[in-house]
């Protein structure tokens, strides 16, 4: 990762700043140190193709729930 910084703007929901400011202030850390974690994490994430960890819990409870039936369409 670039040692570089630049600034940039954005805007956040109001109550997700604040969760974030209380996170920061709860590991000690910087609010900028967990957003570049944060957006590094996300990145990473799209790059690799995997699914949001809510995607994978609806499909395991649809797979639990429906199995025999995909392995009748799969035939």
């Amino acid at each position: 990762m670039s040692q570089t910084r630049e600034k940039f703007a954005t805007q956040v929901d109001g109550a997700l700043l604040a969760d974030l400011r209380g996170l920061a202030k709860q590991e000690g850390r910087q609010i900028q140190a967990l957003v570049e974690e944060a957006i590094a994490a996300l990145i990473e994430q799209r790059r690799q193709g995997t699914a949001r960890p809510h995607v994978m819990s609806a499909y395991g409870k649809s797979h639990a729930r429906y199995a025999s039936l995909y392995k009748k369409l799969a035939q």
